[in-house]
């Protein structure tokens, strides 16, 4: 069914590439306005604005300014995020490192929750918005290949988004986390590129022997952002090839 986004408003983050272009373009093709929020060019949306998502007087003024160029806000997809190699196992991490990845995978979600979801609220009830926080299904489960400060930064994704879609239920606003498994996206790429044997330890636990396409999880997304989901809030939204209900065997050596 085509138009289930429909005259709404959607502000999405890390829309360069990835699972953040992938929805753009899904939610252009389902009737929404999408404002594109990233420090690199965003291709297939409506506005887009470069902005630092760990500035908080940059998010701030980015809401207002959203809202004032359209008249309304109704979906916040806040799924920029980075998985840098330095970002590795506890025991080789710095704490550099450590705070880099919390300030873009946690800070960032915190802050366009904070100023965004006041602009939903300003909507007329029963029902106000939607927001999708980009999580993990390492916020579940723990990873083949440790990246100690990312798998933290997405648990506490996962538990901010839960309390949220708790806390707003009753106002008419839903939140809910967006767990996706290994996805077949630049990101993904760029770490297995120099290692394919890390790329093959998290292959060989996904039942469906595969990684993700972006559209599967776009899709995933759509389904939150819609109405479709009215009555799904606070939820660990699993979209991982059945990564996480599965026990695999372990290679040898593993």
């Amino acid at each position: 069914m085509a138009g289930r986004l429909d005259g709404k408003v959607c502000v999405i983050t890390g829309t360069a590439s990835g699972i953040g272009a992938e929805t753009a373009r899904v939610f252009r093709a389902e009737g929404a306005t999408v404002v594109g929020v990233d420090l690199n060019e965003s291709p297939d949306v409506d506005r887009a604005l470069r902005v630092d998502v760990v500035d908080e007087g940059a998010v701030s003024g980015m809401y207002r300014a959203v809202r004032e160029e359209f008249g309304r806000i109704d979906v916040l997809f806040n799924n920029a995020g980075i998985s840098p190699p330095d970002d590795a196992s506890v025991l080789d991490t710095t704490l550099e490192a450590w705070q880099r990845v919390q300030d873009v995978n946690l800070k960032s979600v915190f802050l366009c929750c904070k100023h965004g979801i006041p602009h939903l609220l300003e909507n007329d009830p029963p029902t106000r918005g939607s927001v999708i926080n980009t999580a993990s299904f390492v916020a579940v489960m723990g990873a083949a290949t440790s990246q100690i400060s990312y798998t933290a930064s997405k648990g506490g994704v996962l538990s901010l988004s839960r309390e949220l879609g708790v806390q707003f239920a009753r106002q008419g606003v839903r939140v809910n986390a967006l767990c996706p498994g290994p996805v077949d996206t630049p990101l993904l790429q760029k770490l297995y590129a120099s290692d394919p044997e890390a790329a093959q330890r998290r292959l060989v636990h996904v039942p469906m022997g595969r990684f993700a396409r972006a559209r599967e999880i776009a899709n995933g997304v759509l389904f939150l952002a819609s109405d479709e989901s009215s009555f799904v809030t606070a939820s660990t939204f699993l979209v991982d090839g059945g990564l996480s209900g599965a026990y695999v065997t372990p290679l040898a050596g593993e």
